[in-house]
C-alpha cells in the first residue's frame, strides 16, 4: 500500500463532511466522489439490521473486498492520502480496524444538542435524486436488489407516517426499530450521536494514539487554521499557512448554537437529560 487510508469518525451532523472537504484541498489528498461509502462497508453483511459490526464479521473475504476498493480508487486517482468518512463506521471501529490496520483516525466531536437539532431535518428530508445516484454507483452489483427495496420502504414509510418521517435514517444502531416506538425523533437522535461518540471513544483508546487526531468541531469552526494545520501535521500531509488559509475560506462558526435553538423546550429537556452524561464528559452545557 503506497497511501495513507484517513478514516473521519464521528456522529451525523458533526462536522464530517467539513473535515473531509478542507482535507481535500491539499495535494495528493482525495475522496470519493459522493457523501459516504457505507455499501461498500457493509458489503458481505448486507441484511444486518445494525451498522454495529463485530471484528468477527470482517472475514477475510469482505476484508479483501474493501481494502481493495480503497486500493483501486486511491491507485486509480493517483492519491498519497484517502479519506472516508463513513458515519456508520463510529458504530464498528474494531471492524474497520480489522480492514485497514494501518489507517489513521481523525474523531469530530460536537455538542450533541446542536447535532440533534440538525439530524432530526435529516430524517424528514425529501428525496434527494442527485445525491442518491452519486452514492448508488459505489453499490456492489449483488447488493442493488437489496437496497432498492429498503429505499423504497423508507420512502414510503415517510408518505404515510404521521411525523413525515424515513422508517430509517444515519447510523444504524442495534435496537433502532424499538427506539424509534419508544422515543421522540429527537431522542433518537440523540442516541444515535451517543452511539456513536461512545463506541468511537471507547475503540479509539485501544488503538496507539499516534494513529488518532481528535478534534472538537466548535474549536476547528472558531480556530480553523491552526486546528487544519495541527491535524495536517499529524497525517503527514504537506502544507503551508497560504493553502491552509485558502482550504478553511468556507469554514464557518455560524452553526454553533443553531441546532439547540431549533429544538422546543421540551425536547431539549428530554434530549439532555438523556445523554447528559456523554456531554459533561465531552465538556458541553446540559
Amino acid at each position: 500500500m503506497n497511501y495513507q487510508s484517513v478514516i473521519i469518525l464521528g456522529a451525523p451532523r458533526s462536522g464530517t463532511n467539513m473535515l473531509r472537504d478542507v482535507l481535500c484541498e491539499f495535494d495528493g489528498v482525495g475522496t470519493w466522489p459522493c457523501d459516504e461509502i457505507n455499501y461498500i462497508w457493509r458489503h458481505g453483511n448486507v441484511t444486518s439490521a445494525s451498522d454495529e459490526f463485530t471484528v468477527e464479521m470482517a472475514g477475510p473475504e469482505i476484508k479483501n473486498f474493501i481494502a481493495n476498493e480503497f486500493d483501486a480508487f486511491a491507485e486509480k486517482q493517483k492519491l498519497s492520502f484517502l479519506v472516508e468518512k463513513t458515519c456508520a463506521n463510529s458504530l464498528r471501529v474494531p471492524f474497520v480496524d480489522k480492514v485497514m490496520p494501518e489507517a489513521k483516525y481523525i474523531f469530530i466531536v460536537r455538542d450533541g444538542v446542536d447535532a440533534v437539532g440538525s439530524a432530526t431535518l435529516r430524517w424528514k428530508a425529501k428525496l434527494d435524486i442527485p445525491y442518491i445516484l452519486k452514492k448508488i454507483r459505489y453499490v456492489p452489483f449483488s447488493d442493488l436488489p437489496y437496497y432498492a427495496i429498503r429505499y423504497f420502504s423508507s420512502r414510503l414509510h415517510r408518505f404515510f407516517s404521521k411525523d413525515g418521517r424515513l422508517s430509517f435514517w444515519g447510523p444504524q444502531l442495534n435496537g433502532l426499530d424499538s427506539a424509534l416506538k419508544h422515543y421522540s425523533l429527537e431522542e433518537v437522535c440523540a442516541l444515535q450521536w451517543q452511539r456513536c461518540v461512545e463506541l468511537s471513544e471507547a475503540a479509539l483508546s485501544k488503538i496507539p494514539e499516534d494513529r488518532v487526531v481528535r478534534v472538537k468541531y466548535e474549536t476547528f469552526v472558531t480556530q480553523p487554521e491552526s486546528e487544519l494545520s495541527r491535524v495536517l501535521q499529524a497525517l503527514g500531509v504537506d502544507f503551508d499557512s497560504a493553502k491552509v488559509k485558502k482550504a478553511v475560506i468556507r469554514v464557518s462558526d455560524k452553526s454553533i448554537g443553531k441546532g439547540r435553538k431549533a429544538l422546543k423546550d421540551k425536547n431539549l429537556e428530554d434530549v439532555e437529560r438523556l445523554v447528559a452524561s456523554t456531554l459533561k464528559r465531552h465538556g458541553y452545557e446540559c
